[in-house]
């Protein structure tokens, strides 16, 4: 025991330690934790669709009477946990997304984990991004495929490990988010259908933190750059912009139907609950207009943020590098004080010297909030010591 109490105590020394918030309340764009209300810029809420209690009562009162509106499905999708709902809400995504077939993951950890795991075995090759996300990272250690972590956004050198490895392998997969989760930069998706093609491989985007911010019709930046029929697999969560439970793979018939036969993550794992797969399909298919005027005021802020504060965010997520760890707990600390919900990323979360800020900015906050923030930052003259 007392290793582990040792190494809690390392984290501690590197302000490094995690701990669960006292969170009392959440409240459309505002938090309110330890009695203190707070401007929100730590959510993934991002087109503040989780707190609309006008949305949730005209649901229930809509749906509580429908035989799905269950708080369990008591079973994993291939015993009994499946019905017509689960069905037709894999259906709408993939006539959303333009794909033969759809499968709903519990989680998009799940999701990514159980696609990436599965789908590759020995004799093939995986080449992901150095920044993916550690749901992809977990599936990469789990598959019996041989795996390669090209650079950050560095297209040069997935060609080049392309070139150098690419031929010894019997099937190949490229794998990239579009909106990074931690910097809220964008891949290049053109660039990397471009070589998928060259070294006939597959190409794998998780949308996760775009789903909902990007594209006309909210599918994503492979929409938005009308890449949608390029792409083998996306997968998205429903945890996010759309403020529900659950996690979608997108890809054709032959993939999906491997997935439910080879992915564990799927199933071995008791389903979402009926009642967040009618809270989707409610959302998706009668407040679609809504939620695309969320989406609108969500672009409308960010872009308007860029100009503020430049990074190398193209994104609703605005990273402020402080470097140094301890700066950036009490830089967080400092600003919680002054009415803003921003916590401090540090490692192993980002690489050790890249500790971190995370705004995340959702529909409902008004630009002059932002500015009051970074104006806040600037002043916070400690830092500089």
């Amino acid at each position: 025991m007392q290793n582990y109490i040792n190494k809690l105590n390392e984290l501690k020394e590197s302000s490094s330690y995690r701990s669960i918030k006292n969170i009392e309340k959440r409240i459309s764009k505002y938090i309110i934790v330890d009695d203190k209300k707070m401007l929100n810029l730590s959510s993934n809420d991002y087109l503040n669709v989780s707190t609309d209690k006008d949305l949730i009562f005209e649901f229930i009162d809509k749906y509580k009477n429908n035989d799905e509106f269950l708080f369990s499905s008591a079973s994993a999708r291939l015993l009994t946990g499946s019905s017509k709902s689960y069905i037709d809400l894999e259906n709408i995504f993939s006539e959303l997304f333009n794909k033969e077939a759809a499968l709903i993951f519990n989680t998009g950890y799940q999701c990514n984990q159980g696609v990436v795991s599965s789908l590759f075995s020995k004799g093939d090759c995986i080449f992901s991004d150095k920044l993916n996300h550690a749901s992809i990272v977990s599936g990469l250690k789990l598959s019996q495929a041989e795996h390669f972590r090209y650079k950050h956004n560095d297209y040069d050198n997935l060609e080049k490990l392309l070139k150098e490895k690419r031929a010894l392998y019997k099937n190949a997969i490229i794998i990239s988010e579009s909106v990074f989760s931690m910097d809220g930069d964008i891949a290049d998706i053109k660039k990397l259908v471009e070589l998928k093609k060259k070294y006939n491989c597959l190409l794998m985007i998780d949308e996760a933190h775009a789903f909902g911010v990007f594209g006309q019709n909210l599918q994503g930046v492979s929409s938005e750059l009308n890449l949608l029929n390029e792409i083998d697999i996306i997968t998205i969560t429903l945890g996010k912009s759309i403020a529900s439970m659950g996690a979608i793979c997108l890809s054709n018939r032959t993939i999906i139907d491997y997935l439910i036969n080879k992915a564990s993550s799927f199933i071995f794992s008791t389903v979402i609950p009926p009642i967040n797969i009618l809270w989707t399909k409610y959302l998706l298919q009668e407040k679609f207009d809504y939620l695309k005027n969320q989406k609108e005021k969500l672009s409308s802020l960010f872009k308007k943020v860029h100009n503020l504060y430049p990074s190398v965010s193209s994104s609703q997520i605005i990273p402020v590098v402080i470097k140094d760890a301890k700066k950036t707990k009490e830089l967080a600390a400092y600003l919680q004080n002054k009415g803003y919900y921003v916590l401090p990323i540090n490692p192993p979360t980002v690489p050790v010297g890249t500790s971190r800020l995370r705004i995340s900015l959702t529909s409902n906050i008004e630009y002059n909030e932002i500015e009051k923030l970074f104006t806040e930052i600037k002043n916070a003259t400690f830092l500089a010591k």
